[in-house]
């Protein structure tokens, strides 16, 4: 008797697929795969396939270190023909010696979405990828892919999307293929800037899909000469990228952030809800550390202003209602718009450190405070070193980290330092222009 598929192999040979792109991220978000033929995706499925954990980079291991599994999540096969001919991408859990991975950001994830069930809620989000297309000139700087995407205010140009047009139609096409529902696409604050929306999905539904995204916006752009980068600040004198996220709760079904009473804050939110913003308010400099996690994010959130005339990035923990110059935006009594997250953000980590700031802050009943004000908190962090400063004090956030076991967040804090000492220790051409004729 022939042995029963798994669902792998079903999904795979429904799909046409020929070959399986096995993928994880590490702790930096650096996507990391095998290419799996379709003749072993059994023992794909089974055991999983095999990865030298140091090699992979930023994943909490050592040289002498047993194998990292990636074992496949069947329910995120995602078919890519559009990339190449028979592709699929499975996102996969890192497991060690037959254990989930403590240092695997999907698994550190999928422990805060028990973590929130626990309590009686299951997690939404939704996710606005925004992203830079550039060009490399010949002595290898960087120039905006659309020579003509020059104007003063670029922001919604219908000419500066029509000439995208090739490029920005293959990607919502995508999108729709696999479910997702893209629902907009338009250019964006700085010169070569985009972002295309889909609809918001489970926490970890929605974490997949924008790695999956990033991955496929790479290769599309890639094949017409251009680079997509997700970079913070990637210009001086242009808008930043973020990747705000959209966050709601329910709880059996049912949504927790409306209230059908009158509120004393008058946006219309569940006492719940108040909660939920109080805790991310309250844990927002440590926060940073995770949602804006390398030297070039507080260029970003640091940034005064732009060519455009506003950088439209959060410089202090408040939250107001349709307003997006506070941290937490909320457009509607639904959900929470988290804006101090940026392109650079691993989206299972950030995700996850947002929600338990806020499920700590629904455990303690957290007051955000008045609406539009600071309420006495610290500004955010000028640098990514005074956030892993922040991080290393704040239990909750670290205690996210170390969900699945402990020395995640020690090894995150100690990576994050030694990025901003190698940044600290180059010497810049603003230091030459500044100081070399100075004495």
């Amino acid at each position: 008797m022939m042995a029963t598929k798994s669902e792998l192999a079903a999904l795979a040979e429904q799909a046409g697929t020929r070959f399986l792109l096995a993928l994880f991220v590490d702790l930096r978000g650096k996507p990391c795969a095998k290419l799996v033929p379709v003749e072993a995706v059994e023992q794909l499925a089974t055991e999983g396939v095999g990865f030298a954990g140091y090699a992979v980079g930023a994943m909490g291991q050592e040289p002498k270190d047993p194998d990292l599994m990636a074992i496949p999540d069947p329910s995120s096969f995602t078919p890519v023909p559009f990339i190449k001919e028979g592709l699929a991408i499975v996102h996969c859990d890192p497991h060690v010696e037959g254990q989930p991975w403590r240092f695997a950001p999907r698994v550190i994830l999928k422990s805060l979405v028990q973590r929130a069930a626990d309590a009686g809620f299951e997690p939404w989000v939704g996710a606005e990828v925004e992203y830079f297309l550039l060009k490399r000139n010949p002595d290898g700087s960087l120039r905006t892919a659309d020579a003509d995407d020059t104007a003063a205010q670029p922001c919604y140009d219908a000419r500066g999307v029509t000439r995208m047009y090739e490029h920005l139609t293959t990607i919502s096409a995508a999108m729709n293929t696999l479910g997702w529902s893209n629902y907009a696409n338009d250019h964006e604050d700085g010169n070569g800037q985009f972002e295309q929306n889909f609809e918001y999905a489970e926490a970890l539904v929605t974490a997949d899909r924008v790695v999956t995204l990033r991955y496929l916006l790479s290769m599309i752009a890639a094949e017409r000469g251009m680079v997509a980068t997700f970079m913070p600040k990637p210009f001086g004198d242009r808008t930043g990228s973020g990747l705000h996220f959209h966050m709601s709760l329910t709880s059996a079904g049912q949504p927790v952030f409306p209230t059908d009473s009158d509120d004393t804050k008058g946006l219309g939110l569940s006492d719940t809800a108040y909660a939920f913003v109080g805790g991310i308010l309250d844990h927002a400099c440590a926060l940073q550390a995770v949602i804006g996690p390398t030297v070039n994010s507080y260029k970003r959130t640091g940034a005064l202003s732009t060519a455009s005339g506003a950088s439209w990035a959060p410089r202090q923990p408040s939250y107001g209602g349709n307003d997006r110059t506070h941290y937490i935006r909320i457009p509607d009594n639904q959900r929470i718009e988290l804006r101090g997250a940026d392109g650079a953000a691993n989206p299972y980590l950030a995700i996850a450190a947002a929600l338990g700031a806020g499920l700590d802050g629904i455990k303690r009943s957290a007051d955000p405070g008045t609406v539009g004000a600071v309420q006495g908190r610290t500004a955010l962090p000028p640098t990514l070193l005074h956030a892993v400063d922040a991080l290393e004090t704040d239990s909750v956030v670290t205690g996210v980290l170390d969900a699945v076991g402990p020395g995640v967040s020690e090894y995150f804090a100690n990576l994050k330092r030694d990025e901003f000492f190698a940044y600290h220790s180059a010497v810049s051409a603003w230091e030459v222009d500044q100081y070399l004729t100075a004495f």
